[in-house]
């Protein structure tokens, strides 16, 4: 169940190779500065709420067919982008069907892995099973450069159209539900209180505070995730895409270690750590990529900022399950896990208008860095019981 769920992410994580696609893009669409993020953007946006209807069809319907339905969205999507260079196909193919596609794909690979694992592993089987969403552009940004090269955009869409309509759905047969709703291992999920309603959510203060650390953290790594192959190449040139494939391998390792620790420490503590570390590379960030002359310590900013995003897709998995139980798992993160979208919808766009306004990517990092300041101060008010160990 990890194996498949982490292959099928693998898959889903194009998302991530945006900022090589907006580069070709840019230069032979024909769009406005302010346009060229907004497929992405709208793409996150879509992914995050339909995870909500993807967590209710998995809950109710199996991970199976879910993920499969999945795969057929992000290929028809892919297509409709594959054939035109127009703003309002790509939004309409890459951003809204992609954006469904990914949202049910993805909904569905984690749970069944969680289900099948006991509590105590809960932080590591997460991480591992969402490290394949972040290692995607590990093979995906120089597939898509050599794509790119030999046919462009048309060519490159396509091909991934029907590679991942293959890959999605020949997975998704292997995904199944336990019989019951406990983990192997004789742990039981929980007593009733850990075994929330969706509704119920609301009326949580720590629901507030996760949603809001979410879109922050989620927002200023999809903001440098959807830029980076721009922001590296005044230093690194046409090599540019290998900051795209360290980040995502930041990214992969952050899901891991992040899970792995805060199965040994506690989410909350973990938690606060990435958020504080994220808010200084932020700020490193600003003389670095400004000047254009230290191409290496790019590469080690993109690795952190990358590590530091992608901890929040071990945690806040593990968050859910630790505070409202398994037995409605998919919706209950689906609602938390709106907070990703939306804070890589808002702040995609914010830092797409400063830099058009400023030609520089200063305003975008110190926002950021700023507002990771903010979220360290709200994780540290977080009341979350501790993990056992």
């Amino acid at each position: 169940m990890a194996a498949a769920g982490t292959g099928i992410n693998l898959a889903l994580g194009i998302l991530y190779a945006w900022s090589i696609f907006k580069s070709a893009i840019e230069k032979d669409f024909g769009w406005s500065a302010e346009q060229l993020n907004d497929p992405y953007a709208v793409c996150c946006l879509v992914f995050s709420f339909v995870m909500i209807l993807g967590g209710r069809c998995q809950d109710r319907f199996g991970p199976r067919r879910t993920a499969m339905v999945g795969g057929v969205l992000v290929a028809v999507g892919l297509g409709i982008a594959s054939q035109s260079t127009q703003y309002l196909n790509w939004v309409l193919g890459f951003g809204i069907l992609a954006g469904i596609g990914i949202g049910f794909g993805y909904s569905a690979a984690t749970p069944p892995a969680l289900k099948w694992f006991p509590a105590s592993q809960t932080g590591k089987v997460a991480g591992v099973v969402v490290a394949g969403f972040g290692l995607a552009p590990l093979y995906i940004a120089p597939m898509t450069d050599a794509l790119l090269r030999r046919g462009g955009v048309s060519l490159a869409t396509t091909f991934y159209s029907v590679f991942f309509l293959l890959v999605v759905c020949g997975l998704a047969t292997f995904l199944k539900n336990p019989d019951e709703q406990k983990p192997l291992g004789g742990d039981s999920v929980g007593g009733e209180e850990r075994s929330v309603e969706p509704g119920r959510l609301f009326f949580s203060r720590d629901f507030y505070l996760l949603w809001m650390v979410y879109f922050i953290a989620s927002g200023s790594g999809l903001m440098v995730i959807s830029s980076i192959n721009g922001m590296a190449k005044k230093s690194m040139g046409e090599m540019a895409f290998l900051a795209v494939v360290v980040l995502a391998l930041g990214n992969a390792a952050g899901r891991v270690v992040a899970g792995l620790v805060s199965d040994k420490i506690g989410r909350k503590g973990t938690l606060l750590g990435v958020t504080l570390l994220q808010a200084a590379c932020m700020a490193l960030a600003v003389p670095v990529t400004e000047s254009g002359n230290f191409p290496m310590l790019i590469v080690f900013l993109a690795t952190a900022i990358g590590f530091n995003y992608g901890a929040n897709l071990a945690l806040f998995p593990a968050f859910t399950k630790d505070l409202y139980g398994l037995k409605n798992f998919g919706v209950n993160y689906g609602i938390l896990f709106t907070a990703w979208g939306v804070g890589g919808f808002v702040l995609s766009r914010v830092q797409q208008m400063l830099k058009a306004s400023s030609g520089t990517f200063t305003s975008s990092f110190v926002t950021a860095s700023v507002l990771l300041l903010v979220a360290a101060g709200l994780a540290s008010r977080l009341k979350v019981r501790t993990v056992s160990k």
